[in-house]
């Protein structure tokens, strides 16, 4: 988006969403969370909540969501179906089938189901568009696209999904989601 940005860690690990001041950011301690301190009049602003920020960051720069009403409401759509859908439903998939402290066979087969129909859901979409909001790479796919890097552990397999495959490798290879790839690997490090 051609934004200056400073990336600060948050080790979740050590709880530190916890503390006051990441919570004066997310109060629902949770990240992703940005401070842009040019924000709306020349102040700053703090967002919590990946689809506020994806929203936020639009507007502001005028990318990744098309100006025109029916379009712009096509991107949203798949915005919120990230949101409302895609980001619990896969979370909960990943939650029961790798670190629930006990098997639960019902949650693991109801959760992993519900990410099949999920992945059904953007695979007809797909089939039909060559991006989730339409003939333009958007927000909708930068707040989709990492939760399907999680796939196998959602127990999926992208060979049953070949336009969510297309879509997964095309987007893989953009210079920015490689550059963020390679900023999330190395912040990982530390």
């Amino acid at each position: 988006m051609g934004l200056p940005y400073r990336v600060v860690p948050v080790n979740i690990y050590a709880d530190a969403q916890f503390t006051p001041r990441f919570l004066a950011i997310s109060p629902n301690n949770k990240i992703p969370a940005i401070v842009d301190p040019a924000g709306p009049s020349g102040s700053p602003i703090s967002l919590f909540e990946s689809g506020a920020i994806l929203l936020y960051l639009a507007r502001k720069t005028g990318q990744l969501l098309p100006p025109g009403p029916s379009a712009c409401y096509t991107v949203l759509q798949w915005l919120m179906f990230q949101v409302g859908g895609i980001g619990p439903m896969l979370g909960q998939a990943h939650h029961f089938r790798r670190f629930a402290p006990t098997e639960i066979p019902y949650a693991i087969d109801r959760y992993t189901k519900e990410a099949a129909r999920i992945y059904g859901v953007l695979d007809r979409r797909l089939a039909i568009s060559p991006y989730l909001g339409g003939e333009s790479y958007s927000i909708a796919d930068i707040a989709t696209f990492p939760w399907i890097r999680s796939h196998e552990r959602q127990g999926q397999d992208l060979n049953s999904f070949s336009h969510v495959q297309r879509w997964f490798a095309e987007l893989g290879k953009r210079p920015a989601v490689v550059r963020g790839l390679e900023l999330l690997k190395e912040h990982q490090k530390t």
